[in-house]
């Protein structure tokens, strides 16, 4: 049996922020704080949910290119078919495209 001092701990540590202005549609703001309410979180709270959400969709998408462009570059360097390679990718993007 677990004890308190067993139970982990979020540990959130202090970064730098700096202050940004961003011109957003009305409308926009408006469900924004739609969404915030029903979330029981502030406008500034979601905005920075969804920035931070978006940007690791993008790193991991542009961590994803990167790997297969390797892996382009690894079996072009060892199999000598062109179409060897090109099969071998295609069956890549449609099994990752499947999950």
């Amino acid at each position: 049996m677990k004890t308190s001092e067993e139970e982990p701990k979020l540990r959130l540590r202090e970064r730098p922020v700096q202050s940004v202005t961003v011109r957003i549609p009305e409308e926009v703001l408006d469900s924004l704080g739609q969404v915030a309410n029903a979330r029981d979180m502030s406008v500034d709270a979601l905005m920075r949910y969804y920035i931070g959400q978006g940007i690791r969709q993008d790193l991991a998408r542009l961590f994803a290119d990167r790997m297969f462009d390797t892996t382009a570059a690894v079996l072009a360097r060892h199999l000598h078919s062109e179409e060897e390679v090109s099969l071998i990718l295609e069956e890549i993007r449609e099994a990752a495209s499947a999950r």
